[in-house]
């Protein structure tokens, strides 16, 4: 059960309200995050499911303290959400290929066509448009064999527009994986 005794603010400053979405993106950046922000992020990452006693318990605030911090980190946007961490090897989509898209020209509609394209297709876990000059879009699939990747490269990739070379590398042994962002 919740305690609903409410208690003066830790700091007497507040931090500024985050710029609006359509500011230029140097606006949008939020001040860093202070130690116990921080500390709180790097457990959060540990264990997305303990509890607000344990964490409090962990960098030392009140159960209060830390639920309020908890909700600004949320509210503020470094707190995305939270997602369990699935076995692939127990699943049916054990098989990691990485692709790199070279696009003929960058005409317009073209960027937006493939990032339609990769958001309605569960195969693709990450896309991202790259800038080195060998390729233009990396995406990272998960698949449950090769064929089934052949068949995704075949039906979709190839049928986007402006596809010029489709890269294929298929992962042997995947040495480390992570989502966790160091702080």
């Amino acid at each position: 059960m919740m305690n609903t005794t409410v208690r003066p603010p830790l700091s007497t400053t507040s931090r500024p309200l985050p710029p609006p979405p359509d500011a230029e993106p140097a606006q949008r950046l939020l001040p860093p995050v202070d130690a116990i922000d921080a500390q709180l992020l790097r457990q959060l990452q540990d264990d997305g499911r303990i509890t607000i006693t344990r964490l409090a318990e962990l960098v030392g605030l009140s159960p209060a303290a830390t639920h309020d911090r908890v909700a600004r980190l949320k509210r503020e946007g470094y707190i995305l959400g939270y997602e369990a961490v699935l076995n692939t090897e127990k699943l049916t989509t054990g098989l990691l290929v990485f692709a790199e898209i070279s696009i003929n020209d960058p005409a317009p509609g073209i960027g937006r066509a493939i990032k339609a394209a990769v958001q309605v297709r569960h195969e693709v876990i990450e896309c991202h448009e790259v800038d080195g000059g060998r390729f233009d879009y990396l995406l990272k699939t998960r698949v449950p064999d090769i064929y089934a990747y052949r068949d995704f490269v075949t039906s979709v990739v190839w049928k986007l527009p402006g596809v010029r070379e489709v890269r294929t590398y298929a992962v042997i042994d995947e040495i480390k994986n992570t989502s966790r962002i160091p702080l």
